[in-house]
């Protein structure tokens, strides 16, 4: 069963897909009655999933790892989830470096 913000959650996603293209990054709806964006960028090979959620201030997309933008500055938002996928993946604690795994 859909919450009562599908709608506006789902509007919210939309908008920030369409500015991702210009930004180097391909994107999907995904979820059905609860919708999230799958993000991925075609040159890193990184990809999220970007939940919309309302908030205090108002809506919010939130991703993985330790993402956030505002619904009222999607440029702002774009940006960083391109930045996020940009970035190099973080090393996990206790794995060995490149050419030293045993």
């Amino acid at each position: 069963m859909a919450s009562g913000y599908t709608g506006e959650r789902r509007a919210h996603l939309q908008a920030l897909a369409a500015l991702l293209p210009d930004h180097g990054l391909v994107s999907r709806m995904v979820g059905g009655d609860e919708p999230v964006l799958w993000a991925w960028h075609p040159r890193t090979g990184r990809q999220t999933l970007v939940f919309a959620t309302p908030s205090a201030g108002g809506w919010v997309f939130l991703w993985s790892p330790r993402g956030q933008g505002s619904a009222d500055d999607l440029e702002h938002a774009a940006d960083a989830l391109r930045q996020t996928l940009d970035a190099a993946p973080q090393a996990q604690e206790g794995a060995a470096p490149p050419g030293h795994e045993q």
